[in-house]
């Protein structure tokens, strides 16, 4: 996947009250700073100026979070009844994630039930960090659990790794690379949580592969593309494969319909003749911060 620019958003699926992006590796949704000029926020405004909301501090409703080093699939509202419903699936624990991942060494159990409270780490330092309960300074920990099952064995840039899929059963921030390297296995490029000892990789390798929102009556399922093949990045050389990414899946999606973007094509537009919804009280943009900081699920 080539370097983020204002020209190279890629829609997963597009509706009158829904657009998914596959977001970029190393970009941030939005920024306050006026230096940042490279976020989905100022790609989406590119490349769709006509759906912008004046009534909103970015432009645009952000369904949830994904971490700046963090890639692929990012659901966004185009209006505020729609931002309401899917707060609502948010709210109600009905939304699927499905991550795949890059991570150091080898997995010995094909699966494994990561469940450990994650909390703030107020070490000096490390102000900037989560870590578990266990860990000196951990403040607030909260319960957190994540599915893991291997996939693929393998070595990136001659190391061994192991491609994993996560799937978050809880949110809190930075869950899948805290619990990743809190059994050993860091996630590869993971700058922060390796100490700033992984460096080398050009990204760090966690990917929002599947996303599902049971919206009615517009249900979501959006997958985007693998980055985590050879074809793309060739310093990853899978060795043996344990179970196909679609077996791996399929649990996950039981009476869940196919995988793949659903609904209308990515150049439909809005109606025309739409009323401009009211614009957002601030407390109503409070109440959608706290939402959206609770549901940092990578």
């Amino acid at each position: 996947m080539e370097p983020a620019s204002l020209e190279n958003l890629q829609v997963l699926y597009q509706s009158p009250d829904f657009i998914v992006v596959n977001k970029h590796w190393d970009i941030r949704i939005d920024s306050k700073m006026w230096y940042e000029k490279q976020t989905v926020q100022s790609q989406l405004r590119h490349r769709f100026p006509e759906l912008a909301d004046p009534g909103t501090y970015y432009g645009f409703r952000f369904c949830h979070q994904l971490d700046f080093s963090t890639s692929g699939a990012l659901c966004v509202a185009l209006n505020r009844p729609a931002a309401g419903k899917a707060y609502r699936c948010f709210k109600e624990r009905l939304v699927t994630k499905a991550y795949l991942a890059l991570v150091r060494g080898y997995v010995e159990r094909s699966q494994m039930t990561l469940d450990f409270a994650i909390g703030r780490n107020t070490c000096e330092g490390k102000t900037h960090m989560m870590c578990t309960e266990s860990t000196e300074g951990c403040e607030n920990p909260k319960p957190s659990k994540t599915e893991l099952t291997v996939l693929e064995y393998g070595l990136y840039d001659g190391d061994p790794v192991t491609k994993v899929l996560l799937q978050p059963l809880t949110g809190r921030t930075h869950q899948l690379r805290v619990h990743c390297s809190a059994v050993g296995h860091p996630i590869v490029g993971d700058f922060t949580y390796s100490l700033r000892a992984d460096s080398a990789p050009y990204r760090m390798m966690l990917h929002a592969y599947l996303l599902r929102l049971p919206l009615e009556p517009e249900p979501i399922q959006v997958t985007a593309p693998d980055p985590f093949v050879p074809a793309v990045d060739a310093r990853w050389a899978p060795q043996r494969q344990e179970r196909t990414l679609a077996a791996a899946l399929e649990p996950l999606l039981e009476g869940g319909g196919q995988v793949g973007g659903q609904g209308p094509a990515a150049g439909s537009r809005e109606p025309e003749g739409r009323k401009s919804p009211p614009r957002e009280t601030e407390e109503q943009r409070a109440q959608c911060q706290q939402w959206l900081q609770e549901w940092d699920l990578d």
